[in-house]
């Protein structure tokens, strides 16, 4: 099947808000094997969205709509769908009582213009909104099915999971059954080349490659009678990109992410683990510590930004800093090595490094960093010359921090745990 998604809003129009909808719809519609070759953004307009709608409804067998389902004039989807299947739309009793309990709950006075969002056209399957007051709805014409959703993701992503992703899967003839493989340490270029041969002879199952910062995904599909035939066809795929990839490989559940994966690796081992950061300003403990158990581990992290604060609390030489600076190899080393002996920590992870846009020369360009990583004793340090402004500078910084605090593991360590 065919799938078509069309955001509605003149704030995407403008810019004034990202499009994560798309994005994690496409993302979800390949997964469930659909193929998605048209994206629109349209604006709060009934003429154009209208024109757009039948376009769709023409090339498409499944039309996904996000937003324009609120309670102000502004918001057409809803009707401008209605209007172009030719149907009327009706009070929904058991969305009105939604509506209710939503404002009551909150001691808020329902105005007028709210009972809008309980208005659904006829013949309409009707999605319970749970976290929010629009429900979602779904219309069937003539083997088309055309699938309304709010805009705001906290909406939107728990309906399409709740509701909307099982629909579909039972739409589709058989079995979808998708699973990824995590890399990390190994640019997109390398790892496509890695397994080209694989992707060119793939049937089924597929192989998609995305990219992401400092990561690499291997997202392997394959369709099946049966879910558990599906997965027969996917595990040698997996067990052959684990053996061309090995260490890169990071985990193969599409839950964990890479701070999960390292924060496992350092529970596995009974590890304890502290950081110093300057250019990240902690960015790199907030990664950690999102991670549910890293209490177990986590001793602390701190954020020394002045040279005076990495001598004063993570005992870089004065020297060191007066012939090298604060971003080098040997004053990366010696953050790593004085954050492990202040805290007792058996792994500490520093970050130096010049974020920009201002502080470059051409010696020291901006985007250059060092980051070192001692484990019981043993540093190692690399450097990198990330591109970008600073925001994307900085976050590579931690996902190379991270890549190279799970590598320095296991190069300590002799086996290897696959997730």
């Amino acid at each position: 099947m065919t799938v078509e998604l069309i955001s509605v809003g003149t704030e995407l129009l403008l810019g004034n808000i990202v499009n994560t909808n798309a994005a994690y719809l496409a993302e979800q519609c390949a997964m469930l094997g659909l193929s998605c070759f048209y994206q629109t953004v349209v604006g709060d307009n009934e003429e154009r969205l209208t024109e757009t709608l039948k376009t769709a409804l023409e090339r498409s067998d499944v039309i996904l709509l996000s937003g324009g389902l609120g309670p102000t004039q502004d918001d057409l989807t809803k009707e401008t769908a209605a209007e172009v299947l030719g149907r009327k739309l009706y009070m929904d009793e058991s969305s009105k009582k939604r509506l209710q309990e939503f404002f009551a709950r909150r001691k808020m006075e329902i105005t007028e213009n709210n009972w809008k969002q309980a208005m659904v056209p006829e013949g309409a399957i009707v999605l319970a909104n749970e976290n929010g007051t629009a429900p979602g709805i779904i219309m069937e014409e003539g083997g088309k099915r055309l699938i309304l959703l709010p805009g705001p993701p906290g909406e939107l992503i728990p309906m399409f999971e709740s509701a909307v992703f099982p629909y579909l899967a039972k739409a589709q003839p058989g079995v979808i059954y998708s699973q990824t493989v995590k890399l990390c340490g190994i640019g997109e270029s390398k790892a496509e080349t890695m397994a080209a041969d694989l992707i060119a002879k793939q049937k089924n199952p597929t192989i998609a490659p995305y990219a992401k910062v400092g990561e690499v995904h291997l997202r392997i599909t394959a369709k099946a009678s049966v879910e558990k035939e599906a997965k027969k066809l996917i595990k040698p795929v997996v067990k052959e990109l684990k053996n061309r990839f090995g260490m890169s490989v990071y985990t193969t559940d599409e839950r964990v992410t890479l701070e999960q994966a390292v924060v496992d690796l350092l529970l596995a081992n009974h590890l304890t683990v502290t950081t110093a950061e300057s250019c990240t300003g902690g960015l790199l403990s907030a990664r950690l510590t999102s991670v549910p158990g890293v209490s177990e581990v986590f001793k602390s992290g701190q954020v020394t930004y002045s040279n005076k604060a990495k001598h004063k609390l993570l005992g870089v030489k004065k020297p060191s800093l007066d012939k090298y600076g604060a971003v080098s190899e040997n004053v990366a080393k010696e953050m790593a090595k004085g954050a492990a002996a202040a805290s007792k920590a058996d792994v500490a992870v520093a970050i130096t490094g010049i974020a920009g846009p201002d502080g470059g020369s051409s010696a020291k360009p901006v985007g250059l960093v060092y980051i070192a990583c001692n484990v019981c004793g043993k540093t190692k340090v690399k450097s990198y010359h990330f591109s970008g402004n600073r925001s994307k500078v900085r976050e590579n910084s931690v996902v190379a921090a991270l890549t190279l605090m799970r590598q320095c593991i296991l190069e300590y360590y002799s086996e290897v745990t696959f997730r």
